[in-house]
């Protein structure tokens, strides 16, 4: 069982320049250094072990993070972690609802990237106390306990903790013969790394070459920025994908609700089973008029990585304003808050698609993924899990991918511990990569 008094709680500013490359780049953000505030707990345990948790983030504002972590962090030192997972829901009842932090939210925004970043860490070192990697420590869980995990304020009128019950009880049978198809198999995934906005024809011809070659099926493109730049893309794409294999497109959010219906009416023809994020995250009965409108066209609506808590993702689900629902293991508080939604999705028949990519999203929100289909899901009908080929050496667990499915971790926590090395490099702006960066900047600002 979990055990130990959290004893330090330290917060780093780790940026990568992905900016240079173009890799990220789409209608919305077009130059993002991809960027993450990472926490590193420990405790008075003698196992020596330390949770470390990350939110992701796109360069600029991660010190904003950081002081948000900060801010919160007295609210976890000198806790005992038996005492935190003996009353989960009650400790992110507690860190979500300060009264004075919370005006800043509520539950939402910086404060509750901070939230999630401390709440990985505490996740990724109760996992490696059970010696479990994390989609292991919640299959095995018994339902009472996960449930214990879960703050179900708001979202009762959808969701009941008796209704999350008999959804985890069902989710008991079969379940052994779904992991050991998850271990044998992995869980598909879809790529985004041949397809980014800044990405040249060229690059982009022979990205895909190479992931076709790699067995790649499912391909996401960015569009958005130039409607006849999209129509020439997305054919390239479609020619080279052929008719059988799937495609996805990614607005980003950049356009009024009209203009994605009119938009993707012209884009149609290249057959997308989704249009993400074609509108404002926050617009819930704009993004259930896109989805009514592009239905007859056969296209899907899916958002979610920019949603702000369960309670945006349960007005989706009620206004029947996704087909795809896309979690994001950073951006929601940690596990917890993702596990609301993965129940509220199972019941209403919504198939989850997580985002990921980023610094450290895959390695993370596999294991959410694995759960899901194990315990909760049980179904691999339209679902799969993004995947971006950037920055994975950086991490001492790197996600698995083989015939393009995530293979389940076997290292006990939450993938999310980096090398130490990475994070003394990329530290913003004292490392020695931003050192470089920003001397050469200064040079080219000189008069």
């Amino acid at each position: 069982m979990a055990h130990g008094r959290i004893s330090r709680l330290s917060v780093h500013d780790v940026r990568f320049p992905t900016s240079l490359s173009g890799h990220g780049s789409d209608a919305m953000h077009t130059d993002p250094d991809y960027s993450a505030a990472y926490v590193i707990i420990e405790t008075d345990a003698e196992d020596g072990l330390k949770g470390y948790g990350i939110t992701f983030t796109l360069g600029k504002g991660t010190e904003v993070v950081v002081c948000a972590v900060n801010a919160l962090a007295q609210q976890v030192l000198h806790k005992d972690l038996s005492d935190i997972v003996g009353d989960f829901r009650g400790f992110y009842r507690q860190l979500t609802s300060d009264g004075q932090l919370r005006w800043l939210g509520p539950e939402k925004g910086v404060v509750h990237l901070a939230t999630a970043a401390i709440l990985n860490a505490v996740w990724d070192l109760w996992a490696k106390q059970e010696g479990k990697p994390l989609w292991k420590l919640l299959v095995d869980m018994d339902p009472q306990m996960l449930l214990s995990c879960i703050d179900f304020r708001y979202i009762t009128d959808v969701l009941t903790e008796k209704d999350a019950y008999e959804i985890l009880k069902k989710g008991q049978l079969g379940k052994k013969e779904r992991e050991e198809q998850m271990l044998r198999h992995g869980y598909p995934a879809y790529t985004t790394s041949c397809a980014w906005l800044g990405y040249s024809d060229s690059t982009l011809k022979q990205l895909c070459a190479a992931a076709l070659k790699d067995g790649w099926t499912r391909f996401k493109v960015k569009v958005g920025a130039d409607l006849q730049d999209d129509i020439r893309r997305c054919r390239l794409l479609r020619d080279m994908i052929g008719p059988e294999k799937t495609l996805m497109m990614d607005a980003n959010q950049c356009w009024d609700v009209p203009e994605a219906v009119e938009w993707m009416a012209k884009l149609a023809e290249f057959k997308p089973l989704w249009i993400e994020e074609p509108t404002s995250p926050d617009d819930i009965l704009g993004h259930a008029a896109i989805s009514k409108a592009l239905a007859p066209l056969g296209i899907g609506v899916a958002t979610g990585e920019q949603c702000h808590n369960r309670v945006i993702f349960k007005q989706l689900l009620q206004a029947n304003a996704l087909q795809f629902l896309q979690i994001d293991s950073c951006r929601l508080g940690s596990v917890n808050e993702n596990l609301s939604v993965l129940l509220m999705a199972k019941k209403f028949g919504i198939p989850v698609c997580p985002h990921a990519g980023g610094v450290g999203l895959c390695e993370l929100v596999q294991h959410l993924i694995i759960f899901d289909y194990i315990s909760v899901s049980a179904s691999l009908q339209n679902r799969m899990c993004e995947y971006v080929d950037h920055l994975h050496e950086h991490f001492k667990y790197p996600v698995v991918i083989k015939h393009a499915s995530y293979l389940p971790p076997k290292d006990a926590g939450y993938s999310t511990e980096m090398k130490e090395e990475s994070v003394k490099k990329h530290q913003y702006p004292d490392g020695e990569v931003w050192k470089k960066l920003l001397v050469a900047q200064d040079l080219c600002v000189q008069p």
